[in-house]
């Protein structure tokens, strides 16, 4: 019964944010998605994230490409702005839109068939120029859409559901994102909603490269035993790095903690990650540590989860061009037109 619109009524009684809104005011259409498919808990966690930070919906531009992550963003913000692109050039289109009005709030959905195969020199790009967004990989290690072929994300020596073996080696999406310089990386599960939803909300309030790479069983093409994609291989293998948990900087908060129990990350815009430890010599904050630590549980053939990498001092597109701060689909003939005199100053720079 997915055809069926949801809704419009809300009961009276549903808790409400400082906005007014319920969760409901940040859903979107009934998923046509598979029951029980990782991608719609994925959506659920962005909700909720939302919901939790009071954004008002019309200000998030969410964009995506092709597949079935890409069809997610019908499922949530329903009253935000929204783009569908063509095969992996999700990346382009959002770079474009966030140079052209730097106020709103960008999420790029995306999936491994799109991001880590046709569209993964655009995703590196995307990366290495800091654009201000939330990058989110929906990935389950196959082509769902087109019935179960590994895609690029796939272990070798994972077995589809007809058996067959994958011989190539994967792609690590959070390693290529570490190495291309994201200020913000980590990876979460889609069956971990409790993980998921703050490192969605940390990610919306980090100012630079945002990139979160999530764990999505297909429950159609890929959660069988021999699959490494699976609900349980995931639950079996999973090593969390930290717990986390997001305060908004608005108003002053102190606390006192017992040493080794908390470490605060202050992000640029004022707000604070909490990260409750479990591995006393894990460093977030290292890039180099981030990387060598993915590949020493990789080895082990464990799934590192967690905020694994954030730079406490990020700088987005904006920063690197020194653009202006009012956005700049907002500009008047005035100032896109200075005349001969300016152009011809810009032009002697470059001589």
């Amino acid at each position: 019964m997915t055809y069926l619109a949801k809704p419009k009524l809300h009961h009276p009684a549903l808790p409400t944010n400082k906005l007014g809104y319920t969760r409901r005011d940040y859903e979107g259409a009934v998923s046509t998605l598979c029951a029980g498919c990782g991608h719609d808990s994925i959506s659920a966690a962005i909700v909720q994230a939302c919901f939790e930070l009071d954004i008002e919906p019309h200000r998030v531009a969410k964009l995506s490409g092709i597949g079935c992550s890409s069809k997610t963003p019908t499922y949530f913000l329903g009253n935000s702005h929204g783009f569908n692109s063509v095969h992996g050039r999700m990346p382009s289109v959002l770079t474009g839109a966030n140079l052209a009005n730097r106020e709103l709030i960008y999420l790029g959905v995306s999936g491994d068939g799109d991001s880590a195969s046709i569209g993964f020199g655009q995703f590196a790009h995307s990366i290495r120029r800091g654009v201000n967004m939330v990058y989110i990989v929906e990935n389950n290690g196959v082509y769902g859409l087109t019935k179960g072929q590994f895609s690029a994300t796939a272990d070798r020596g994972s077995k589809n559901k007809r058996g067959a073996m994958n011989s190539d080696e994967p792609i690590d999406m959070v390693g290529t994102a570490l190495l291309m310089g994201a200020s913000l990386v980590a990876r979460g599960f889609s069956g971990d909603k409790a993980q998921l939803v703050p490192l969605v909300k940390a990610a919306i309030l980090h100012r630079g490269s945002a990139f979160i790479d999530v764990i999505s069983p297909c429950v159609a093409f890929n959660n069988h035993p021999g699959s490494t994609r699976s609900y349980d291989y995931v639950r079996e293998h999973n090593e969390a790095v930290n717990f986390l948990d997001v305060m908004i900087g608005r108003e002053p908060i102190t606390a006192q903690y017992g040493p080794g129990e908390l470490r605060e990350v202050v992000q640029h815009d004022g707000s604070v990650l909490r990260l409750r430890k479990l591995h006393e010599d894990y460093e977030p904050g290292n890039r180099i540590t981030a990387m060598n630590y993915l590949q020493e549980h990789a080895a082990k053939g464990e799934i590192v989860t967690g905020l694994l990498y954030v730079d406490p001092d990020p700088k987005d597109l904006h920063a690197h061009l020194d653009t202006v701060d009012t956005p700049l689909n907002a500009l008047g003939e005035r100032e896109l037109v200075p005349g001969a005199d300016a152009l011809e100053r810009v032009n002697a720079t470059l001589r």
